[in-house]
């Protein structure tokens, strides 16, 4: 899932990278401080990811992309 999230400074990426390491699912993630986008993998409802998200932060989460997973062969399951 890529979300965008306004990231003004240091401290804000420090709070939701340590946000991210303590939710449940998540494997992954990425940010992005440059474009304000943040990537995130793992086992989680998207839509609940960022209401948890935006609670925490108390900032605007806009949902920019949503992929499946893919099994083995390509399938989503």
């Amino acid at each position: 899932m890529v979300m965008r999230i306004n990231l003004d400074c240091n401290a804000c990426c420090r709070k939701l990278r340590r946000i991210l390491l303590n939710m449940k699912g998540v494997e992954t993630h990425l940010i992005e401080e440059q474009s304000c986008r943040v990537s995130v993998c793992g086992r989680f409802h998207p839509a609940d990811l960022s209401i948890k998200i935006r609670k925490k932060m108390n900032r605007r989460v806009e949902i920019l992309e949503i992929q499946g997973a893919s099994g083995i062969n390509g399938h989503v399951e």
